[in-house]
């Protein structure tokens, strides 16, 4: 079912000039717009208010992939391409400062729009699965051994821990025009001869700054870690597409990405990077976890672009990591061995369970410990965290520590989060974002995590357990037999 709905008409009855009991506002209803004054807002709202950043979004992959995706739910004059639209809006950019959705709608050659009732019903449908799925994920955790709560007295990590400092090198790559930023975080005291060492890895947009509480953590409790930032998609790219000089970064980082790991093992191996263990462990917030299960040389199997048409076909909005994801369909990664020194891979807020399907052919014996949140509306834990263990790892010792209240943002560590949950860089995100208070989060990962890696010095498993509770923090840790069975009944 289609709506016709004619764009001069439409001005006219925001400004008073059609009658009330016409067709089109009998339309307007039924979409919301029960009086003038509010459809009469909504078209003086601006769409674009910075025209540069605007530009560069839309020229990017996902950018364009979403308007496509738009474009077949709100089509203009029988258009589904999307082109009417992102030409128009191109014109305007070059005009006006901030563009409305008035200006948009006066400045189309079209004379109608058509909503696709249809299609936004599946949409929303869509997000009503994904909501209940999340609902029952708790639900079912909740009935886990008996609904009996098991509170830890392990008391959390300080939040700041001040005796170990890291040391800043540049190392030059063939493959940027710049060097890449090191931090080598080597344990003051020797104690503890641990056998691996941690390279981590921020996300898009992300860098090394935001991720130093666990560096020192990790450092402090006699692992050396090597802190990694990735030029073209660091804070340095975000604030770029901000001031509308660069597009928007996407996957098509990722080969980069993975070139920076290789060139930090040859430092490694030449002794320009002074640390002693040689196996190492691969840890990464979400683009960055993406990337350590990559490097690992687990292959993207043949059936990546037939997922991914059904998924940008329901306009998966639910999940805006399957964009990143299904654009590796047009990016060509090199095969990569597996990696021999590899000891396990961590993972906060990682991604990539559609890159994989569910079966034994592509998964590799590498333990893998996975964070998330039952707050994260970037990289859902049913469909990422949860899904992805099951599609790549088949080791016994992998785990998902699950944190109910954290989002996706919640381990960005930013300057003025000691004093308040916001921050002050360009991850200033407030509340409805970031979740339950980050520093409570933040204390709790590292703690996990340390636990993951004593164990896995021993080649021991972490526990699963169901229903735990530190502080006022309400978490899970989940091995692969609860995992499938949550899973299988969402």
């Amino acid at each position: 079912m289609s709506i016709p709905v004619s764009i001069k008409e439409l001005i006219d009855w925001s400004n008073g000039q059609e009658e009330t009991n016409s067709e089109l506002a009998s339309w307007l209803n039924l979409l919301g717009f029960k009086e003038r004054e509010g459809l009469t807002k909504f078209l003086n709202t601006p769409l674009v208010r910075d025209k540069s950043m605007a530009r560069q979004i839309l020229r990017s992959w996902s950018g364009r992939k979403l308007l496509d995706e738009v474009s077949d739910l709100i089509l203009m004059d029988e258009d589904s391409s999307g082109e009417s639209v992102l030409d128009t809006l191109e014109s305007l950019l070059n005009k006006k400062e901030e563009v409305t959705v008035f200006d948009l709608l006066n400045s189309l050659s079209a004379k109608a729009i058509h909503i696709d009732l249809d299609g936004w019903i599946e949409v929303a449908n869509n997000w009503r699965s994904e909501l209940k799925k999340q609902q029952k994920l708790i639900s079912d955790l909740v009935s886990e051994n008996d609904m009996q709560v098991e509170k830890e007295e392990s008391i959390l990590l300080p939040f700041d821990i001040q005796e170990t400092e890291y040391k800043l090198i540049s190392l030059i790559v063939s493959h940027r025009n710049e060097p890449l930023k090191l931090e080598i975080w080597n344990p003051s005291s020797r104690d503890k001869t641990r056998k691996n060492w941690v390279l981590l890895m921020p996300g898009l947009g992300g860098d090394g700054n935001h991720f130093s509480w666990l560096a020192r953590s990790l450092s402090h409790n006699g692992w050396p870690v090597v802190v990694l930032d990735h030029p073209g998609s660091d804070s340095l790219a975000l604030e770029a597409l901000v001031k509308g000089r660069l597009p928007l970064p996407g996957a098509e980082v990722i080969p980069d990405r993975l070139s920076d790991l290789d060139s930090v093992f040859k430092a490694k191996k030449s002794g320009l990077i002074d640390i002693s263990a040689e196996k190492i462990v691969l840890m990464g917030h979400s683009l960055g976890a993406l990337t350590a299960i990559l490097a690992s040389g687990v292959k993207i199997d043949d059936q990546l672009e037939d997922r991914c048409q059904k998924i940008l076909d329901n306009l998966s909005l639910t999940n805006l990591s399957s964009l990143l994801q299904c654009q590796l369909i047009d990016i060509s990664l090199k095969d990569r061995n597996n990696m021999k020194d590899l000891s396990a891979i961590v993972g906060m807020n990682s991604f990539g369970s559609f890159l994989w399907q569910k079966n034994l052919d592509s998964q590799i014996n590498i333990p893998l410990f996975l964070t998330g949140g039952t707050f994260d509306l970037v990289t859902p834990s049913i469909s990422e965290q949860l899904g992805l263990l099951l599609s790549v790892s088949s080791s016994p010792l992998s785990r998902v520590l699950l944190i109910e209240g954290a989002s996706h943002f919640s381990p960005i560590r930013v300057e003025g989060q000691m004093n308040q949950s916001e921050g002050k860089d360009l991850f200033n995100l407030g509340k409805s974002i970031v979740g339950y208070h980050p520093l409570s989060v933040q204390s709790l990962l590292a703690f996990e995590i340390i636990g993951f890696l004593e164990k896995l010095e021993e080649g021991q498993s972490v526990s699963s357990k169901t229903n735990l509770t530190k502080g006022e923090l309400k978490f899970h840790i989940l091995d692969r037999a609860i995992i499938k069975r949550l899973v299988e009944f969402q």
